[in-house]
């Protein structure tokens, strides 16, 4: 009996990683670095196209790695979308990117990262058909710094921004923007041309990611690494000003801590919105949860913005 229980249970762990692919391959090379992604596919059951996420890992462009949700890449094939979580160049690995940098060195570091998604972004639209992708649903997302990189991304003229060639379509943009505590340098890079579909998460009394408007890090203004960001929930605002789709989750009381929670607890709240938006469906939604701190309570934090 134990045993054909135990027969049974590899067969389930084998049939559950065979309906799951993930493949390692090099998108960018040149003479100092190399670059490369995982891309996670669902069971391939029929010749359509399989719309796919972007992902970057948070770490304040100093540290962090590609694998370490691997858990959302899997979740997201099981569920019939295809996950490319990317490595990208750690500029600030073994410098300040605190009150103490340099201010330039700070923003050299988001955009060698976002040119390396640009990069990566490229070299999945090239091989789109040879893993079966929609080049047309591509979605962007990221944790923190990777979530920075993905706002700028999104929304930085990569013509102009880009350190390397640039080699996207003309007037390229992504489906939607899945982000974890993250910010933008300029809110106003948010038009109705380019606004898109975003699913937010961050916690109200962040104090290294602005939750509104605010200085990174809570640097003071006379700090050498000094810079203003535009969070989630200025974000959330300027986009409903817009009268564009967006959801946001508010932890209210919650720090930096619940910057990855949307690729971790949270993983179906991206399933359905990747769903919703590819449906067509619009919303405008901001949504108050407790940040679950010792001694939290919802009622208490209800109206925490």
């Amino acid at each position: 009996m134990k045993k054909n229980i135990l027969l049974l249970l590899i067969a389930i762990t084998f049939s559950s990683m065979k309906a799951q692919e993930i493949k390692t391959m090099t998108y960018f090379q040149n003479d100092t670095i190399k670059l490369d992604l995982d891309l996670y596919l669902p069971e391939k059951k029929s010749n359509e196209k399989i719309p796919l996420v972007i992902f970057a890992f948070g770490g304040g462009f100093s540290g962090g790695e590609r694998t370490s949700e691997k858990d959302f890449g899997m979740f997201m094939a099981k569920n019939g979308y295809a996950v490319a979580s990317i490595s990208y160049s750690l500029y600030m690995k073994g410098k300040d990117f605190g009150c103490k940098g340099t201010l330039t060195e700070k923003i050299k570091a988001i955009q060698i990262g976002v040119s390396d998604m640009w990069q990566a972004t490229s070299f999945l639209i090239e091989n789109a058909n040879k893993y079966n992708l929609d080049a047309s649903k591509l979605f962007i997302s990221g944790i923190s710094a990777g979530a920075e990189i993905g706002f700028h991304a999104s929304f930085w003229d990569y013509k102009l921004m880009n350190l390397y060639k640039s080699n996207l379509p003309e007037n390229f943009k992504y489906a939607g923007f899945i982000g974890g505590s993250g910010a933008i340098q300029d809110i106003n890079l948010i038009t109705k041309e380019r606004a898109m579909p975003m699913l937010l998460a961050h916690g109200n009394n962040d104090q290294t990611v602005p939750y509104a408007a605010g200085s990174h890090r809570s640097c003071p203004t006379n700090a050498s690494g000094w810079l203003i960001l535009f969070g989630s929930y200025a974000v959330y605002n300027h986009m409903i000003d817009l009268h564009k789709d967006i959801e946001m989750i508010t932890f209210c009381g919650g720090g930096h801590e619940f910057s990855g929670y949307l690729f971790h607890d949270g993983k179906q709240y991206v399933l359905d919105f990747v769903n919703d938006v590819l449906k067509g469906k619009k919303f405008e939604s901001h949504l108050i949860v407790p940040s679950k701190k010792k001694g939290a309570d919802f009622g208490k934090y209800l109206f925490c913005e």
